[in-house]
């Protein structure tokens, strides 16, 4: 069995990586009553008392369980301590080594230079030791997931720094990055300049990168919210409370959920699905070294596009076929997607579908892509472009779930949409002198990053015209790219 760890960097990386872990322990409590300690747990936690081997009942579950001999495979990174210590203070505090937390109290100021170059400089030996403590703690590590913003200071260029020093550190481990873009109108004025300064080194450093929207994930929280308040008021179909995608139990404790706890949870729950293989058994597993060999046809255009459905679950909680295919649908539909986007207009390199559910069958899977597949715009010459997964295992509360991760030339608009905002601010300089000033930064970062970001639009952009815009269909589009 492989492991993986999961490198939390700024406030959002820890709010996320805080929902994944407390849903990853009660998904594991619920399907394995017994708290037994084994590969399926080892995926992500090392068992710290010496007195258990792997296969011996341990208490991995919640409630009067104890889950102080399981340890998260994870590193906390953040440049403020009030994420993280108030983490700590919950009974999920307990599963975090707090050897592998690194912290300051002067934060990065929401400026990409500070948390790369001072930061990346001044704890580059740390965070080096640390994620070499934690590779040595697996028998076979597969993967590093980072998981940041890209808007702030800490997340942005710390997260960044890491990420070059995982693929200098361990060339030859997978790096899954999860990266949380800031909307138009984010409150950070300097989060354009942040983002396409990371951007760069996520095309350079990365093997996949799911970029997340937070537009959507407000869209999606919206849209939640509507089902739920339209159903206060009818008994028809109503909503199962414990089934949604924002549901907030388990360990953290909190008597009340804050607004953005529901949309951690959706970024939380994405990366549930995509790691479910890895952690469950299933009928079709797939490792996340297929996800990177399969969807990634060209090395910069490694850009996936993550959707969800369903968003809630009836309290009818019964599988009927009509609705598994609806939710099938909804995948390839702008409302059930991470990034603000129109798929149906763009078009799929390549997709994987990763499905959970017990009732959940191989010929349900088969039926609807082969239906899918006719209104899908794909390259001729990867039609048959799909990875498949399902695990025999739902996330709990839910009778099943999907997960839909594709290359699609789509992502290019919302990176145009990210080049523009830089272009305002950096068309009249404003805030550089933020930068300026930081030792070892030069203002050409700011042109190299925009270059990079217009060589990934290009990439995409020119497959789409190969492909739309071509006479004779296959023979213009280039099957093999040399760089």
């Amino acid at each position: 069995m492989t492991q993986s760890i999961m490198v939390q960097v700024g406030q959002c990386g820890n709010q996320i990586g805080c929902r994944f872990w407390d849903l990853c322990l009660r998904e594991h409590s619920f399907h394995d009553q017994k708290g037994v300690y084994n590969d399926s747990v080892s995926s992500f936690f090392r068992n710290t008392d010496s007195r258990f081997d792997s296969g011996a009942d341990i208490p991995v579950g919640q409630g009067k369980s104890k889950i102080s001999n399981l340890k998260a495979r994870a590193i906390l990174v953040d440049m403020e301590e009030g994420v993280i210590n108030e983490m700590l203070q919950t009974r999920l505090g307990s599963i975090f080594d707090h050897k592998q937390l690194i912290t300051d109290v002067s934060g990065s100021g929401n400026n990409w230079a500070v948390g790369n170059k001072e930061y990346g400089t001044l704890y580059k030996d740390q965070i080096i030791e640390q994620v070499r403590k934690a590779a040595e703690a697996c028998d076979c590590l597969q993967c590093f997931f980072i998981v940041h913003s890209m808007g702030g200071g800490t997340g942005s260029g710390l997260g960044t720094a890491i990420l070059a020093l995982l693929k200098d550190e361990y060339p030859e481990v997978y790096r899954f990055v999860t990266a949380v873009y800031p909307s138009q109108d984010d409150d950070v004025i300097t989060s354009p300049y942040n983002s396409v300064l990371a951007m760069r080194q996520l095309t350079e450093y990365a093997d996949c990168v799911l970029p997340i929207d937070n537009q959507s994930l407000v869209n999606i929280y919206d849209k939640v919210s509507q089902a739920q308040s339209k159903n206060k008021f009818s008994s028809d179909r109503s909503v199962k409370a414990d089934s949604l995608v924002t549901s907030n139990k388990g360990c953290l404790e909190q008597k009340k959920e804050k607004p953005f706890d529901s949309m951690n949870n959706i970024v939380a729950n994405t990366i549930l699905n995509m790691t479910s293989s890895s952690r469950f058994e299933g009928s079709l597993n797939v490792d996340l070294n297929e996800i990177a060999m399969n969807l990634v046809p060209f090395p910069k255009m490694h850009y996936l596009v993550s959707s969800v459905a369903p968003l809630y679950i009836s309290k009818d909680v019964g599988l009927p076929p009509r609705r598994l295919d609806q939710a099938f649908g909804d995948l390839f539909t702008k409302d059930h997607q991470l990034v603000t986007a129109d798929p149906a207009r763009s078009l799929y390199l390549a997709c994987a579908l990763m499905v959970r559910g017990s009732d959940v069958s191989v010929s349900d899977l088969r039926r609807n892509i082969d239906k899918l597949k006719a209104n899908l715009n794909f390259v001729p010459w990867n039609m048959e472009g799909w990875k498949t997964g399902l695990c025999n295992f739902p996330p709990v509360g839910q009778p099943y779930s999907l997960l839909c991760l594709s290359n699609n030339t789509c992502v290019q608009h919302a990176f145009r949409n990210l080049r523009e905002r830089f272009s305002k601010l950096y068309k009249r300089k404003a805030h550089i002198h933020h930068y300026e000033r930081v030792d070892g930064f030069d203002l050409s970062l700011f042109d190299e990053g925009r270059e990079s970001l217009n060589s990934v639009i290009a990439e995409y952009q020119e497959m789409e015209n190969m492909v739309f815009k071509s006479q004779d269909g296959v023979s213009n589009v280039p099957r093999l790219k040399l760089l």
